[in-house]
């Protein structure tokens, strides 16, 4: 139901009060095409993936990695 959310114990669940523009929330209903509750894990999964996606991006230069790009490639043969 929530997305990336599926693990073998149920989620925990917080009930929360917010006070949120209702342009904004039906215009992001609109384009996810779900309900208000679907609408909101949804977007705050996305700035989840952005923290994520910014601390990967800020090791950028700081690992060093030797690949052989061919062996890496290479696929067994069973």
């Amino acid at each position: 139901m929530y997305g990336d959310m599926n693990t073998r114990a149920a989620p925990e669940i917080r009930r929360v009060t917010a006070n949120l523009p209702a342009r904004l929330v039906d215009d992001a209903c609109q384009v996810t095409g779900k309900g208000i509750t679907e609408t909101l894990v949804a977007g705050l999964e996305r700035v989840r993936r952005s923290a994520a996606a910014a601390k990967a991006r800020a090791l950028k230069g700081k690992l060093s990695l030797t690949i052989d790009i061919e062996t890496s490639r290479e696929r067994s043969r069973h």
